[in-house]
């Protein structure tokens, strides 16, 4: 996190610069006022190349590449497929139902861990980030720009700041019905610039071979990964591809337990 500092918006509300000045207590980061200073000055000043923005009610982290907020993005159409009978391709993929408890190893911005607490009815996630999982954790709490059947879904999202492979070590055995891993992908789709902001504070790691046996101890029912469809990723960690998505250049990849 030495990469971070924490600044609001010009001549912020007495809230948010509350709220900037606890989070930044609250991360380990330097409060820096922001004047009338620029965020790219302020950056060059600090030799830090992202910044943790709060202006009114809303968290955001300025990258190099551009600006993270929080939003369910793909996850309102997803549950209104799911509403609809539709089917959605990770829920078919996990066999997730309503009671399941889910453990998502990759929150990132919170679309997939939607999704599931939506059928399952809550979701454990994790974010090895700290300033990333203190967006999504702020932004599930307090979003309302949504439907009620969203907005109650996100909120029973439990992010936890933590790597995956501490969190498994510790874990239970059996103490899930599905771990759900999403890492970034090993060769990032061409159509995928939307997500280049995050690019900057994910975890670039491949997803280990022991994390995955640690997770078929934890996992009662079933492990599945995302990845790109033409990834050796599957093979080499053991994971079956899920049927269906003909033409998507995601797949799934699941043990059965």
């Amino acid at each position: 996190m030495e990469n971070f500092i924490v600044t609001t918006a010009r001549k912020p509300a007495a809230d948010a610069q509350f709220l900037a000045e606890v989070t930044a207590a609250k991360l380990g980061l330097k409060f820096i006022p922001r004047a009338d200073f620029s965020l790219n000055a302020l950056k060059k000043i600090h030799g830090v190349q992202n910044i943790l923005l709060v202006r009114n009610n809303l968290l955001s982290i300025v990258t190099t590449d551009g600006e993270i907020f929080f939003h369910p993005n793909t996850a309102h159409l997803r549950i209104k497929n799911l509403r609809e009978g539709k089917g959605d391709r990770l829920i078919d993929a996990a066999k997730i139902k309503t009671g399941d408890k889910i453990l998502d190893c990759t929150l990132g911005l919170g679309s997939d861990a939607i999704v599931e607490s939506f059928v399952a009815g809550s979701v454990t996630a994790l974010e090895i980030n700290p300033a990333l999982a203190e967006l999504v954790r702020f932004g599930m709490k307090n979003f309302a720009d949504d439907t009620p059947h969203v907005l109650n879904a996100m909120r029973r999202v439990e992010v936890i700041t933590a790597s995956y492979t501490d969190f498994l070590k510790t874990a239970a055995d059996k103490s899930f019905d599905v771990v759900y891993f999403d890492p970034m992908f090993r060769h990032a789709l061409e159509k995928s610039s939307g997500i280049n902001p995050i690019r900057a504070v994910a975890d670039h790691a491949p997803l280990d071979a022991n994390s995955v046996r640690e997770a078929c101890r934890v996992a009662r029912r079933c492990v599945v990964m995302k990845e790109n469809a033409r990834s050796l990723e599957f093979e080499r960690l053991g994971f079956e591809i899920a049927s269906g998505g003909k033409y998507s250049p995601i797949s799934f990849g699941v043990i059965e337990l």
